[in-house]
């Protein structure tokens, strides 16, 4: 019997070993933390928060739309004050890395057009601090120092020209900059489709390209997407191109949300290829934003699926979907129209939500692949 038992604990103790290697080869695991971040000051309330960035010191930082509070949550704001809530943050927060708050600013201002909807953020390699729009008339892309000193403008709101202008803009969902080339990225847009580069430091125009990496994106009206085969996907970007992201290897991708899919291109706008995530997903679409792991070799892609509510792992190499995690919800670690992603240098990440989600939250690491 004791010869039995010994043997029966020598194989569970190997069986164990053997799940926790398998778990350990899987793909990362994420938990929410329920605590972060800590709590607003001075009776502080965010709106729909539409960006969300990691800065190279591992800060994370926001921006959302103070103009959506709802008519129950702006009592204090009134003269006198109806209720003890609430008063709306300032549109760009920035927190650490444990949720507290480090600094906050933005909004009109002389010199620059601040968006009617704020929409996306970027953190540049120098810490500033780059930001759009997607209102209406949101045309224009932002760059501030990370005190909220106004440096730069490209664009100007109110003014468009169509997916294929060198001078001007279309509602831009979003941006990334590559220091090394002097090169800044735009997904544009909202109204454009397209992917636009810009000189860094002067904002001149440099290149453009449509989807498969076609030089003249068409700004016709498309019909409605319907979930086909990848091979009979529509040929233009749909409206929003909603992110795009910069690979250690120089790949760029593309977040065509409405059309489920991510596309991937070299920096010249050679197409390279494309992968459909939950293509039978209708509505609003699946990819609104994605985010790089943080491993040397950046293995996976883990996409803000909106429409479904949920984080999803991607192989990078292959686009095969490895993982999903979240559900709609209100709950922490629950979505309600997850909009952009950020991911710090420990393989963190950091969501934000619109419509009624209305947060920020975090997920850390919890398991996984070692790098």
């Amino acid at each position: 019997m004791k010869r039995l038992t010994t043997a029966a604990a020598i194989i569970a103790i190997a069986f164990c070993h053997l799940a926790g290697q398998a778990k350990a080869e899987g793909p990362p695991q994420f938990a929410v933390d329920p605590f972060w971040p800590k709590p607003l000051p001075d009776n502080w309330i965010l709106g729909q928060v539409a960006g969300i960035a990691v800065d190279a010191d591992d800060n994370v930082w926001i921006i959302h739309r103070p103009s959506t509070l709802l008519d129950d949550e702006m009592g204090a704001q009134k003269r006198p004050p109806e209720t003890r809530c609430c008063v709306p943050a300032p549109p760009v927060l920035q927190f650490s890395g444990d949720g507290k708050l480090l600094r906050s600013w933005g909004g009109p201002g002389p010199g620059y057009e601040w968006p009617q909807s704020e929409h996306g953020i970027h953190i540049d390699k120098e810490g500033n601090v780059w930001l759009a729009g997607n209102g209406k008339n949101d045309h224009q892309i932002l760059k501030f120092t990370p005190d909220g000193k106004f440096l730069q403008q490209i664009g100007k709101a109110g003014s468009t020209g169509g997916s294929n202008s060198k001078t001007q803009l279309g509602r831009p969902a979003h941006m990334v900059t590559d220091e090394a080339a002097g090169e800044l990225y735009v997904a544009d847009g909202y109204l454009n489709r397209r992917i636009v580069v810009f000189d860094l430091k002067t904002g001149d125009y440099k290149r453009h390209w449509g989807a498969y990496g076609t030089k003249e994106a068409t700004d016709e009206k498309l019909p409605p997407y319907t979930p086909v085969a990848i091979t009979q996907l529509s040929k233009s970007f749909s409206n929003p191109v909603h992110c795009v992201r910069l690979a250690h290897d120089g790949l760029i991708y593309a977040c065509d949300r409405a059309n489920d899919r991510i596309q991937v291109f070299q920096k010249d706008g050679t197409f390279v290829k494309e992968f459909q995530v939950e293509p039978q997903t209708l509505q609003n679409g699946s990819v609104w934003d994605l985010v790089l792991s943080e491993d040397p070799a950046q293995r996976y892609i883990f996409v803000a699926d909106g429409a479904n509510m949920q984080i999803v792992t991607l192989d990078r190499e292959s686009g095969e979907k490895l993982a999903s995690f979240g559900r709609p919800g209100r709950m922490a670690g629950e979505f309600k129209w997850i909009h952009n992603m950020a991911i710090d240098a420990k393989g963190n990440l950091y969501t934000s939500e619109v419509g009624y989600g209305r947060r920020t939250q975090k997920f850390k690491r919890v398991g996984g692949p070692t790098n």
